[in-house]
């Protein structure tokens, strides 16, 4: 059996270009016992993967000079020496960006697409909506009457966030990169309010929708959306530090003088917790309830979600530039086959 396989040639300089990808064709290995044969059919795109393609410390080892570009996917069995699965199981693994692979049979989780589509494991039941449920509810712990505001509010992790505040009995503000995703947070997910970031008011219109200030703020982006929302932080506000997008393809450090004194100030005299998290260390605490919770709210109606597909595994090196660059509308998948 032969894998297609998108692979790490050298490590970005800024964003990540198509020299920094090698397509190459391999010849998988023979089943050992105990493994099983996949097929990609959905791979998941997300902005973490750009920190895995840098040699920088982080809290992952970065992706070789290379390896194939990492990434979770929903897979078909085709071929099976383990008892755990059978031909045509649907599963989801950590695959990467290839086509097919072998794996061992332990380290993947059975689906049910009589259940929910199966891409919605990549998604809103997978690892994005997950981090929202417990970076929000364990670290922002909105409160009913509290205002929420979360940057990056049409992707999967903020789209959920605002929908959980709502459940909870907050207000949701979601800010968002263009009128269509501004309107649809207000028409399709039920946010109170949402502002387009690139409004020449956005200033102005931020603090219109937060009247008495901000209470949670979901930090997904950074930059001066993040400036901005500290600005309008509550006494004893709660600020989930999810990810910071906004400089991800960063090349030198931000112009004009040294604002971490200032904003350390503002962490002390108004008694503001600022936590970053990685969703891994809540899986031992949070993963039954948020399974229980979240399957749900989906199937209920009181979380919905977008998927934004692309066809081809060829074009996930584009589709990964316009997740970098806020072009995606909801969670971001390939359809590999």
């Amino acid at each position: 059996m032969l894998t297609t396989q998108i692979r790490l040639a050298h490590r970005p300089v800024g964003e990540p270009t198509d020299a920094c990808f090698e397509t190459t064709t391999e010849e998988l290995p023979a089943l050992a016992e105990g493994q099983v044969l996949l097929a990609t059919r959905y791979l998941s795109l997300d902005p973490y993967m750009r920190g895995r393609m840098s040699a920088a410390k982080s809290y992952a080892e970065p992706v070789p000079v290379g390896g194939v570009m990492v990434g979770a996917t929903v897979c078909e069995v085709l071929e099976s020496r383990s008892d755990r699965r059978a031909v045509g199981d649907l599963v989801l693994a950590y695959t990467g960006w290839q086509t097919h692979a072998v794996a061992d049979a332990r380290h993947m989780r059975s689906l049910d697409p009589d259940a929910a589509p199966v891409s919605t494991a990549l998604g809103v039941l997978g690892m994005p909506g997950f981090t929202a449920y417990a970076g929000l509810l364990e670290i922002g712990r909105p409160q009913p009457g509290e205002t929420v505001v979360v940057a990056a509010a049409m992707g999967p992790v903020g789209s959920a966030v605002g929908q959980i505040a709502r459940i909870k009995g907050a207000r949701a503000v979601g800010i968002a990169g263009g009128p269509d995703k501004v309107r649809a947070l207000t028409e399709e997910f039920g946010f109170d309010a949402a502002i387009d970031h690139r409004s020449a008011t956005f200033g102005e219109e931020l603090k219109a929708a937060t009247p008495e200030g901000v209470d949670v703020y979901f930090e997904n982006v950074g930059g001066p959306v993040g400036d901005a929302v500290t600005a309008r932080l509550n006494t004893y506000a709660r600020v989930p530090v999810c990810g910071l997008v906004a400089g991800y393809n960063a090349t030198s450090a931000p112009e004009g003088p040294d604002r971490l004194p200032a904003y350390l100030g503002r962490v002390l005299t108004q008694s503001l917790t600022v936590r970053g998290f990685i969703q891994d260390e809540f899986v031992p605490t949070h993963t039954e309830a948020f399974q229980r919770d979240m399957t749900g709210w989906v199937a209920d109606g009181s979380v919905r979600y977008r998927e934004d597909v692309v066809d081809g595994l060829e074009n996930a090196p584009e589709a990964f530039r316009g997740l970098l660059a806020g072009r995606n509308v909801g969670k971001l998948v390939i359809r590999v086959s």
